[in-house]
């Protein structure tokens, strides 16, 4: 067994999760304690750039940032800095760290123009070994869209692991910024994808139109009520229609949002909208499991909006429970899944598989970096 650190920092732009975790990629042994490090405003706004730089982007170039791009650079500099401090303010000994880094651009289909599928994360893994003296795993989903595969969602094999006791079908559902799903049969079969937007937008409108950057305790979306309108409009898109694998960049909804006529609503009702949309997301996709799940275990912060939560209730027949019903801990989910991949890393094990990603078959993935 090895003892990891898993590092998450995801679509919502949050901060950074860290969590230890002894296991061998396969099994999972002792969960240790985690933490989140929340990015300073400064930090949060000027990744949330990155993400309108790259959603602008004729093609793969990010709108032509090039990775000596002095913004950029300064960018991964502060980043690399939070997960270094995440692993101090964590003080366990680990033999390995899993370094994700945060996504800036996913599109894994390619540009619409025949160029090259690409996914980027950033975050200078070098530096996090030197300063941490600890060998960083990192380059995750790489390899899995080179050959052609979506490159997402990778945590599936972990929440196969973490559940193996538990009756099936499953439904695992992360909230983060994207929605992705895990459904686990009884026969160990995976099929994950992405849902569709979860919290992200809801937490740009929040921005816009209150005094927090998220719907804190569902208040703003339970003051509103949903436009049937445009609620139909965002439930009609092509995406919700496409059966898996597929995958989602941070902003791929953003001209659909704008084109269903999001901003001509109140604040309130916008929030309402939007909190009705991600769930009738998930509700599409339940269409696409292999069989209804007997549970859907929700993960992620979108499980901590009462509003959400009860929109997910009412449009799934299944019981809708957070992550924690199980034992789980919905916050360090993901940064936990990502110290169990750095021990797959490490022993070459597959990270992706047909079912999760759309890879040809299982296959390795991520890299390796010495302190």
């Amino acid at each position: 067994m090895l003892r990891t650190i898993g590092l998450m920092s995801g679509t919502s732009l949050d901060g950074v999760d860290a969590a230890w975790v002894e296991t061998d990629g396969e099994a999972i042994g002792r969960i240790g304690p985690s933490l989140t490090l929340p990015y300073d405003p400064a930090l949060r706004a000027d990744l949330r750039r990155l993400l309108d730089i790259a959603s602008r982007a004729p093609g793969q170039d990010a709108a032509g940032l090039r990775e000596d791009d002095p913004f950029l650079v300064d960018c991964v500099r502060r980043l690399t800095h939070r997960h270094v401090e995440a692993v101090a303010a964590l003080g366990e000994a680990a033999d390995l760290i899993g370094f994700h880094g945060q996504t800036i651009l996913h599109r894994p289909q390619g540009d619409g123009r025949g160029g090259p599928g690409r996914t980027w994360q950033v975050g200078d893994a070098a530096w996090l070994a030197r300063a941490t003296g600890l060998p960083v795993a990192h380059d995750f989903r790489t390899a899995d869209v080179a050959a052609g595969g979506q490159g997402a969602p990778l945590v599936p094999v972990v929440h196969a692991a973490l559940a193996a006791a538990l009756p099936k079908p499953l439904a695992v559902l992360n909230l983060g910024g994207v929605g992705n799903v895990t459904w686990i049969g009884a026969d160990g079969a995976l099929v994950a994808f992405d849902t569709g937007p979860a919290n992200g937008p809801l937490d740009d409108w929040a921005r816009r139109h209150g005094p927090h950057g998220y719907d804190r305790d569902g208040l703003l979306s339970a003051a509103g009520t949903p436009d049937a309108a445009v609620l139909a409009r965002l439930l009609a898109h092509p995406y919700l229609a496409a059966p898996p694998p597929k995958s989602l960049d941070r902003l791929d909804f953003q001209r659909a949002l704008q084109a269903a006529g999001i901003e001509t609503l109140s604040a309130a009702d916008g929030a309402a909208t939007l909190v009705a949309f991600s769930a009738g997301c998930v509700a599409a996709a339940a269409r696409h499991l292999p069989a209804p799940p007997r549970d859907w275990l929700v993960a992620g912060g979108g499980r901590r909006n009462p509003s959400l939560m009860r929109a997910l209730a009412a449009a799934l027949p299944q019981p809708v429970r957070p992550a924690e019903a199980v034992g789980w801990d919905g916050d360090a989910l993901e940064a936990q899944a990502f110290g169990v991949l750095a021990a797959r890393v490490r022993r070459g094990l597959p990270l992706t598989f047909p079912g999760t990603t759309g890879a040809p078959r299982p296959l390795p993935g991520g890299r390796i970096v010495g302190p």
